[in-house]
């Protein structure tokens, strides 16, 4: 069994089958950290300068302003539980094959944003900062020293006059084929003869999250009471534009799942009213859900971090079939969720930062994933990025503890 039919067989519950060994990923001064303390140093995760669309390259311009062979301290690199190529982050390779892990899922690389995308303009660097326009049209900052995403400054939706352009001219549907990036015939031909699970979908692209991408948050909270009509013809919009790129993508490889990002929680629940959910998301994820399983895409997985207990039923009402990272130390409790929602496929939930208490902790927070494992329908991993506080010796114990509890089950 390949890693694609091992995906299907874990999210439809199968008990013979056993789990994935996948991480969300780790920011890279954490991998940065483990090369010093004793990981071997094989493949040096890569960062690529080229510009494809919006799916993979967002933000690349950013994190190799200051060149490709050091990875910035705040860049994340993917570990199979988050999808690559995503955010212009780079892919994992040694602590992959350290400690016997899985390939990571993939993520179709075609553009769902605007198209024609933005002109990249450096607007200003110096020794600190790095300020420019990127692909989607957002002004943003990029502070060298502490190299995390960069800010957004200025948004490219301002107004309705704005955003009229915006959908005439990047929007519409005349230039579909204008879409697929410049490789997408070496990329299919991958993709058709795979061994891993693909994804369409992605960040930036959600029904909160595309908004406050494009709007700003402060923005997207008044216009949801200011103007709702608004908001309702950009989710029109991007529902009718995905729905497209969707269909011609299914038209030529088959997908196994469809990825959601919307991060639309935080530490105390979520961002909206749940009945701002109903109105706002639930019926454009409908929408493009039932597009996708009458094509036999059976998988919707939905990123959001934060406090997502509230949020899980809403959402199950409108189709989606699995969530992650259950982060933790937002009150997230797999073992509850788990009983709560049987049938929800999980990803994640395990307290990242509690690795590095040792071993006696690790055990404990390992117990939970066992018995959801027992379940079925779970990928364990670290609720979020790795942080560098972690070091090589502790994540070494967990990975090798967890490895061993994921082979317990299944086959």
């Amino acid at each position: 069994m390949n890693l694609r039919e091992c995906f299907h067989e874990v999210m439809r519950f199968n008990p013979d089958v056993h789990s994935l060994k996948w991480e969300f990923g780790y920011w890279g001064e954490t991998l940065n950290n483990w090369y010093q303390q004793g990981l071997p140093r094989k493949q040096y995760p890569s960062m690529d300068p080229r510009i494809f669309t919006p799916t993979s390259s967002l933000y690349s311009k950013a994190w190799t302003c200051e060149g490709t062979e050091v990875l910035p301290k705040g860049i994340a690199v993917m570990a199979g539980g988050l999808y690559w190529p995503t955010q212009g982050f780079p892919l994992d390779q040694d602590v992959k094959s350290h400690f016997g892990m899985d390939y990571t899922q993939r993520l179709v690389d075609v553009n769902l944003h605007f198209s024609p995308m933005f002109d990249i303009e450096v607007l200003d660097e110096n020794q600190d900062t790095f300020t420019y326009i990127d692909i989607d049209g957002v002004k943003r900052v990029f502070l060298k020293d502490e190299a995390t995403i960069p800010t957004s400054l200025v948004w490219p939706i301002k107004d309705e006059k704005s955003w009229e352009k915006l959908k005439a001219e990047r929007l519409n549907l005349d230039n579909l084929a204008d879409r697929f990036p410049d490789n997408w015939e070496t990329l299919l031909a991958e993709y058709k003869n795979r061994d891993y699970p693909l994804a369409v979908g992605g960040y930036p692209h959600g029904f909160f999250g595309t908004l406050a991408h494009l709007i700003g948050y402060e923005n997207l909270f008044i216009w949801y009471c200011m103007k709702p009509e608004l908001i309702h013809d950009i989710l029109e919009t991007f529902t009718n534009i995905w729905l497209a790129v969707f269909e011609e993508v299914i038209s030529q490889v088959e997908i196994d799942h469809w990825q959601i990002w919307e991060d639309i929680s935080f530490g105390k629940g979520c961002m909206i009213s749940l009945d701002m959910v109903r109105e706002y998301l639930n019926p454009y994820i409908k929408r493009i859900g039932d597009f996708l399983k009458s094509k036999g895409v059976k998988i919707i997985l939905l990123d959001t971090d934060g406090d997502c207990n509230d949020l899980i039923p809403v959402l199950l009402e409108a189709g989606i079939t699995g969530m992650y990272p259950f982060e933790t130390h937002c009150g997230m409790d797999i073992v509850k969720v788990r009983s709560k929602y049987p049938d929800l496929q999980m990803l994640g939930g395990i307290p990242k930062s509690e690795i590095q208490l040792g071993k006696k902790r690790i055990d404990e927070i390992l117990e939970p994933v066992e018995h959801v494992l027992k379940t079925g329908g779970y990928i364990p991993f670290g609720d979020h990025f790795i942080p560098p506080d972690v070091d090589f010796e502790n994540f070494s114990y967990y990975r090798n503890k967890l490895n061993n509890i994921i082979d317990k089950y299944g086959s």
